[in-house]
């Protein structure tokens, strides 16, 4: 029996998209002979996978110029990922041990296990790209809808059966079924994204098929204005039993609000058990004002923000993305403070519960 490749090194890291600006967390892990990346540390089966033999490796990388510590991985047939560590210290060792990996491999075995797009066995007619183009037409394509679900309004989307019934139409296939194989697909490759908790748990894998042909399963256009509302700026539900673990750190940040975008401080003060990151109004109150859950988070250093103008902010800033895939933009008051809270949550994402 051949033997398993040996895992080198795994963690979260947050990954580009291979076809739009989107930066997400990924749990990747670091073969002997390759890079497996999977949506959650859970999953059974990875996103995607990238082999090593004839690869190269870039870092810094200074393509991304808001990113910090992102190093890029370029494929032998010239197709480059992207990948953002959450400080210094963690870019490098997984350029070292990559590196390691590459060198080890050259002149050795071929990479056999076979990518995650050629296991779904598209027709080789379907140009998923073009397909696309053509479900985002303004005239002919899928209509963008304001859907309301759970008191959560969302802006920008349409249902699983609105997908099936525009690909039936179009005669891209033959019955619903296809259409499932075909969005899943479309889902894998990131040409649509899930919305809500129902299309996000089919995602994960915890229904019979990524995509849900449901119409309380919404989805989006990666590139659309999709956002989604429903709660105030400061805006996570604290629950009386998120105060029982220890406070790993505390101390006061500038935090940006989910809709008006502005900047206000708050004290945070984090704990490991359950894993929440608490916020407060720095003038006093015992009550919180809202809570991160950071169990299977990433956090990451950022240089700039989006939406916001220069003298807004200073550039000491991070990026926390849940489990969820909400977002959320910290300033601390210099970089090793930064630095400090990065490694204290990265801490608790990974031990807490």
């Amino acid at each position: 029996m051949e033997r398993e490749p040996m895992r080198i090194r795994e963690g979260y890291l947050v990954k580009k998209g291979s076809m739009f600006n989107t930066w997400k967390p990924v749990w990747v892990v670091l073969l002997e002979d390759g890079i497996e990346f999977y949506k959650r540390k859970a999953d059974n089966s990875p996103k995607g996978m990238i082999p090593l033999k004839g690869s190269s490796i870039h870092s810094p990388c200074q393509d991304f110029g808001k990113r910090m510590f992102v190093f890029k991985l370029t494929m032998a047939k010239q197709q480059d990922h992207f990948f953002q560590a959450a400080y210094l210290e963690e870019r490098d060792a997984w350029v070292r041990d990559i590196k390691k990996a590459i060198h080890r491999i050259d002149g050795g075995q071929r990479f056999a296990r076979k990518s995650t797009r050629k296991s779904i066995r598209l027709p080789e007619t379907i140009n998923l790209s073009a397909l696309y183009l053509s479900m985002k037409d303004p005239e002919k394509g899928i209509k963008e809808l304001k859907l309301e679900k759970d008191k959560r309004v969302f802006n920008h989307c349409f249902t699983g059966t609105c997908v099936i019934d525009w690909l039936v139409s179009s005669s891209s296939i033959r019955n619903r079924k296809e259409g499932l194989l075909l969005a899943s697909s479309l889902l894998s490759e990131g040409y649509l994204q899930p919305a809500g908790d129902t299309s996000k748990a089919a995602a994960e894998g915890l229904s019979d098929t990524p995509f849900l042909d449901l119409s309380d399963a919404y989805y989006y256009f990666p590139d659309s204005g999709f956002f989604c509302e429903g709660y105030s700026s400061d805006d996570d539900v604290v629950l009386k039993e998120e105060f029982r673990g220890t406070i790993v750190k505390q101390g006061c940040l500038l935090k940006q609000g989910h809709r008006r975008k502005n900047w206000k401080v708050r004290k945070f003060v984090l704990r490991d058990d359950p894993a929440y990151l608490h916020y407060y109004d720095p003038a006093g109150g015992e009550e919180p004002l809202g809570a991160i859950h950071l169990r299977g988070c990433v956090v990451t250093a950022v240089e700039d923000m989006p939406d916001t103008k220069k003298y807004d902010v200073d550039n000491i800033l991070f990026e926390i993305i849940t489990a969820n895939e909400i977002h959320y933009y910290l300033q601390a008051a210099s970089s090793t403070e930064r630095t400090e809270w990065i490694k204290a949550i990265q801490s608790v994402a990974r031990t807490g519960k």
